[in-house]
């Protein structure tokens, strides 16, 4: 019922963030990390391959500052949520970032498909079960594959603290990535719904 933690693993919250959506702050800290590995330009075509949590939190750090997002969202409401937050729907063509978030092999070969020669693909998944490398394109494009896992901090400054202000910079986010709330003893429903994605769930919440 209760938890000591370091005062270094606390995470301060912007005034216009209210701590039932702060479970927020780590798909966008995830995103955020994997995307300032890239030298990202606002005329940089990106596309992004899976609208979950982490996908959308990708869009909604790039819309504001890259002129081109498109995102492959499989799900209504996955494709409604990208809209909202700003990306355009259904990439095609070629793109000079291409992030990889749904986590299995037949994205990364759309993933390689968009890029252009040279271009670099960012995994943003977990690849639990692995995946096959579409290793031929990505050799006869030149590409670069540039891995990312969770967070950390950039000199003096941590990913989640970046992460809790993009929050309070865009408070339409959790009404549009958080779909289900539940209570605690409705865990086994909330993982039920978080794994039916056609139904709707982007983001399922457990709250005390």
């Amino acid at each position: 019922q209760q938890i000591i933690i370091p005062a270094r693993c606390i995470v301060l919250l912007p005034d216009n963030v209210r701590a039932a959506d702060a479970c927020l702050v780590e798909p966008l800290a995830v995103a955020a990390h994997g995307l300032r590995m890239l030298d990202l330009k606002p005329s940089s075509r990106v596309a992004i391959v899976g609208a979950g949590a982490v996908g959308l939190a990708a869009a909604a750090i790039l819309t504001p500052h890259v002129g081109t997002v498109h995102i492959a969202a499989r799900h209504p409401a996955q494709q409604e949520a990208a809209q909202r937050i700003g990306a355009d729907l259904d990439p095609s063509g070629e793109y000079d970032f291409v992030v990889e978030c749904a986590g299995n092999s037949a994205a990364l070969q759309q993933a390689a498909r968009l890029c252009k020669p040279g271009a670099t693909i960012l995994l943003l998944a977990t690849y639990w079960d692995g995946v096959t490398l579409p290793a031929f394109e990505v050799s006869m494009k030149a590409l670069r594959i540039q891995a990312s896992f969770m967070y950390d901090r950039q000199g003096l400054v941590r990913d989640v603290d970046i992460a809790a202000q993009l929050l309070a910079q865009r408070p339409e986010l959790p009404g549009l990535l958080i779909t289900h709330r539940l209570p605690l003893d409705a865990a086994a429903d909330a993982f039920a719904i978080a794994a039916n994605r056609q139904a709707g769930a982007i983001k399922v919440v457990l709250e005390p």
